[in-house]
Parts: C-alpha cells; sequence; structure tokens
C-alpha cells in the first residue's frame, strides 16, 4: 500500500470528513461505478448519504472506514453489521470506494482486509458484497472472496444504460474457506 495511507474506523465525522468522503463518492459516481447513484450526483445528496451512514456507524449499526493520505479521505468502505434475526452470523460489505487518483496503491485491498478484520471482531463469520464493476471483481477474486452469481441487467449505470451485477461471499474463520 501506498506510504503514508492509513486505515481508521469513523464513528463520528467532522464537516471535513464529511467532505472527504463527498469528494470520494462523487469522483466515483463520475468516473462511472455503479453504487447507488446517477450521474451528476449533487454535493449536498452525497454529504446527506454520508450523514445518515455516520449516524448508522454511532448507533453501531454498521462500520464505517476509511483510507488517508495525510489529511485527506481518499478511500472508504462499510460493513453493515445490522441484519435480521435470522442473520446475526453475516454482514454486507458496501460502498467500497477509492478515489480515481488513488488506485493501484494496495487501498482497497487494505480497506479490505481491515472490514474483514472488523467483521471477526463484531463475530461475523460470512461477509457478502455485490458489484458491477470488473476492476473491483479482480481485487475481491485477489483476496479470497468467491463468486456466487450474476444477474443481468441489475442496475443502472451512473451516466445510463444496465448492467449487471455479480455476488461474492466470504466466510471467516475455521481457515477462511
Amino acid at each position: 500500500m501506498s506510504s503514508g495511507v492509513r486505515i481508521r474506523a469513523l464513528r463520528g465525522a467532522s464537516e471535513a470528513e464529511l467532505q472527504g468522503l463527498a469528494d470520494v463518492l462523487i469522483d466515483c459516481v463520475s468516473g462511472g461505478a455503479s453504487v447507488s447513484f446517477m450521474w451528476p450526483l449533487a454535493r449536498d445528496r452525497a454529504l446527506a448519504f454520508w450523514r445518515s451512514v455516520v449516524d448508522g456507524a454511532a448507533r453501531g449499526e454498521r462500520v464505517l472506514l476509511v483510507a488517508e493520505d495525510g489529511s485527506d479521505i481518499v478511500g472508504t468502505v462499510q460493513l453493515v453489521l445490522a441484519q435480521p434475526d435470522n442473520q446475526p452470523h453475516r454482514a454486507d460489505l458496501a460502498k467500497m470506494l477509492v478515489h480515481r487518483r488513488m488506485r493501484q496503491r494496495g487501498i482497497g485491498e487494505a480497506l479490505m482486509h481491515a472490514a474483514e478484520a472488523a467483521a471477526r471482531e463484531a463475530g461475523k463469520t460470512l461477509l457478502v458484497l455485490d458489484t458491477a464493476s470488473a476492476e473491483a471483481e479482480r481485487l475481491y477474486a485477489r483476496t479470497g472472496w468467491h463468486k456466487s452469481g450474476v444477474i443481468p441487467d441489475y442496475a443502472l449505470l451512473p451516466h445510463g444504460g444496465l448492467c449487471d451485477t455479480v455476488f461474492y461471499y466470504r466466510r471467516l474463520g475455521a481457515g477462511d474457506a
């Protein structure tokens, strides 16, 4: 990973941290990432999203991890801990985002490892995620995730057009099989 980049959990966020998270989200959506938002993504909408995420982290419903290069947030991922009563062993990995100018530096992989460590700490034994990114698929395969299936035309790309979504899972503990 790029020297000087650190990963940490946010349980609350300053205005500067919210702005940094919004910058990463807006950059990724602008670059075509299918992460629930359409382009153009207004800053106030991005900020409202992150305020909601931070509120969930403060309540213990999710873990919000950020990658920082100095004081700048350059990546993020969430671990959604709050699950239905019959799935207390599971968490969802969501919104794995790395600013385009910081890609290919090991930040995504570091965020994945930190999310898996947070899941273990929370007593989770199964993680799931979905993606519409071939670049992300390479990362998930490299870090031990297993593809479970593809749903065609699942979502819209931010600039328009349907895209397939690929689902992955990863078991934690007992050899991480």
